[in-house]
C-alpha cells in the first residue's frame, strides 16, 4: 500500500499508529484480527517493523546493529545470514564491521533496513525510505521491496514521488488534512475525484 498526500496530511501519523509509536484508538488498527492496542508493544513491533526516513544506529558495528532485534528474541544471526542481509540491503561484505557512526545518511538507511528485517516482521511500515538515497541505490532498494512484496509481505509506505508509488505499490490511499480520501489502484491515479487529490496528482506527476 502506498500512502501519499500533502505535506501535513498525516501520512507519518498514520504510520506510527500502525505500530503504535502513536497510540491509535481501540477498535481502529487490527493486525490478523486483533486489536493491537492489546498486544504487547515489543511483540507488534517485532511483527511490524518500520524504517523512518532519518535513520538512528545504535552503537556499535554495523553487524552488531543488525543482530540486535533477534539477540533481543535469544537468537544470535549466523555472520552469514549478516552477509545476506547486508547485500539484500544493497550494502557490501565491507560493511560487516564498520562503526554505524562512520555512515553516510544513505548508508545508514540500508543498514536501518537491514536491521529491521532481520527481525523477520510479517508487516514493513517506510517512511520515505528512498530520500537520502542516490537513484542507483534507489532502484536496488525498490527491488528489493518488490521482492519482499511477493513472497507475502504486507508493506505500506509513504513517499512523496508519485512514479516511485505507482512502481511499487498495488493500493494507493491519499491522505488530506487527517482523513484517506481516495483509495485507488496504483494504475488508475487519474480516476482521483477529490479536488486536493487531484491538484496533488497533477502536481506530482
Amino acid at each position: 500500500m502506498g500512502i501519499i498526500g500533502p505535506s501535513g496530511s498525516g501520512k507519518s501519523t498514520l504510520l506510527r499508529a500502525l505500530n503504535r509509536l502513536w497510540e491509535p484508538p481501540s477498535g481502529t488498527v487490527f493486525l490478523d484480527g486483533k486489536d493491537i492496542t492489546g498486544v504487547d508493544v515489543l511483540e507488534l513491533r517485532r511483527k511490524v517493523g518500520m524504517l523512518f526516513q532519518l535513520p538512528v544506529l545504535f552503537e556499535g558495528t554495523v553487524a552488531d546493529n543488525i543482530r540486535y532485534g533477534p539477540q533481543l528474541k535469544g537468537k544470535k544471526l549466523r555472520d552469514e545470514q549478516v552477509y545476506e542481509l547486508l547485500a539484500f540491503a544493497d550494502l557490501d561484505s565491507s560493511f560487516f564491521n564498520k562503526p554505524g557512526s562512520e555512515l553516510s545518511v544513505g548508508q545508514a538507511q540500508r543498514v536501518a533496513l537491514a536491521r529491521t528485517l532481520a527481525n523477520e516482521p510479517e508487516v514493513l511500515l517506510l517512511d520515505e525510505p528512498t530520500s537520502a538515497l542516490d537513484p542507483i541505490s534507489t532502484q536496488n532498494i525498490e527491488d528489493v521491496l518488490v521482492k519482499l512484496k511477493s513472497k507475502g509481505m504486507t508493506i505500506a509506505m509513504v513517499s512523496h514521488s508519485i512514479k516511485q508509488i505507482q512502481r511499487i505499490a498495488d493500493v494507493v490511499c491519499l491522505l488530506v488534512g487527517g482523513k484517506i480520501v481516495e483509495v485507488l489502484n496504483s494504475n488508475n491515479l487519474s480516476e482521483a475525484k477529490h479536488p486536493m487529490a487531484t491538484r496533488f496528482l497533477e502536481l506530482g506527476s
